[in-house]
């Protein structure tokens, strides 16, 4: 029975509220220390998510998405002679489920085309990993790179994983029809790290990594040996990163939304007539 009568009770929500899904596909991309450009393709990777929307009012809605993004860069690519002699890379995949408040600054179902933005909440999972010079994967946390986790670092604490996010952006929609949606939107995440990239500090003593971490760990933390004439492990406290700077990535696509009850006839129950059809 009282299974009966919630069910009851949800019924009018859930067949007069505006439910949609939301897919999307783009690139994702990152600005750190081994991509100083703020926003950019290059180096980018793929990306693709899916969601759920519920329209609070015309130009209010709540979302909740899951997302999936590859981002990475290389000194190869930098401007800078400097950058390009330490030689480091990194990829990560990052898994997001996020919750965000968009605004329409018009009312979609009265308009072909409106601008929005977003913000919300996240929390994300990211691992850097490298590829030495066999081609093998190596995943960079456990090696403590620089000094992360070491009792002769102590104030270099090993970085969590999985860690919390603030998205934002903005983005313009199209109306296909009563019940698709088309947006190009550019989606920015502020971190609260800077080793997405496992680049932040400054290099520690080759001797004390090689003790705790082995040769792997060394052969990690700096790359510009490898290059032609480059020169030997930089002494301990050397700049290797900028630690006053987190790191940030972004995702940037189109979303498709499509409703999940008829476009029209929630709007007349919200007291929107639309007008009559032609007769030929």
């Amino acid at each position: 029975m009282k299974k009966l009568l919630l069910v009851a009770m949800l019924s009018p929500l859930l067949t007069q509220a505006q439910w949609n899904v939301n897919l999307f596909g783009g690139f994702s991309n990152y600005n750190g220390d081994l991509q100083s450009q703020n926003y950019t393709t290059q180096q980018a990777h793929l990306s693709f998510g899916a969601g759920i929307q519920y329209d609070l009012n015309p130009h209010f809605a709540l979302l909740s998405n899951l997302t999936y993004g590859k981002v990475g860069a290389a000194d190869s690519y930098s401007p800078f002679a400097d950058l390009r002699a330490r030689n480091l890379s990194f990829q990560t995949d990052i898994g997001e489920l996020n919750v965000l408040l968009e605004y329409d600054l018009f009312d979609i179902r009265n308009h072909r085309v409106t601008p929005y933005v977003f913000v919300g909440a996240a929390v994300y999972h990211f691992n850097p990993y490298a590829y030495d010079t066999t081609g093998k994967k190596v995943y960079l946390r456990p090696l403590s790179t620089e000094g992360e986790g070491l009792p002769q670092y102590p104030g270099r604490k090993e970085y969590a994983l999985t860690q919390m996010a603030i998205p934002f952006g903005a983005g313009i929609k199209f109306r296909i029809s009563d019940k698709v949606t088309l947006s190009y939107e550019i989606g920015l995440r502020k971190l609260f790290t800077d080793e997405l990239d496992d680049v932040s500090n400054s290099y520690i003593s080759e001797s004390v990594l090689l003790a705790a971490k082995g040769p792997e760990a060394v052969e990690m933390a700096y790359r510009g040996n490898e290059l032609r004439d480059g020169p030997a492990y930089p002494a301990a406290g050397t700049p290797r990163g900028g630690p006053h700077h987190d790191d940030w990535y972004y995702m940037s696509g189109l979303k498709v939304t499509i409703a999940l009850n008829d476009g029209a006839a929630v709007r007349r129950q919200k007291g929107v007539i639309d007008c009559p059809k032609k007769v030929y």
